[in-house]
């Protein structure tokens, strides 16, 4: 049996993170706002094609006529500190997250 990671706060209070477990690319609408409050660099902002698949942007728009819809996407998902910013500005609550197994 696995336990859950939790901490205790100096309240005396038991905190139990929740971390970045999906994102659901079909609700993004690729608005950044997630990307602009996450304090740790876990999201990346790619552009997807018309079969679904991501595509590296490089800053220009140029190529805006390649893909289909720009969206966010959990490229380092290990620098998660489960603080749940991105979740709570969402404005379409794209996101799932769960507590870390022990």
């Amino acid at each position: 049996m696995s336990d859950i990671f939790s901490v205790k706060l100096p309240s005396g209070e038991t905190w139990t993170p929740t971390f970045v477990a999906a994102l659901d690319e079909e609700k993004c609408i690729g608005c950044g706002r997630c990307f602009r409050v996450c304090p740790r660099g876990v999201l990346k902002l790619v552009a997807l094609d018309e079969d679904g698949a991501h595509i590296a942007l490089d800053g220009d728009d140029e190529d805006d006529d390649e893909y289909e819809k720009k969206v966010m996407t959990i490229a380092h998902r290990e620098r998660c500190i489960g603080c749940t910013a991105c979740a709570k500005i969402c404005p379409k609550k794209c996101y799932t997250h769960a507590a870390a197994q022990l």
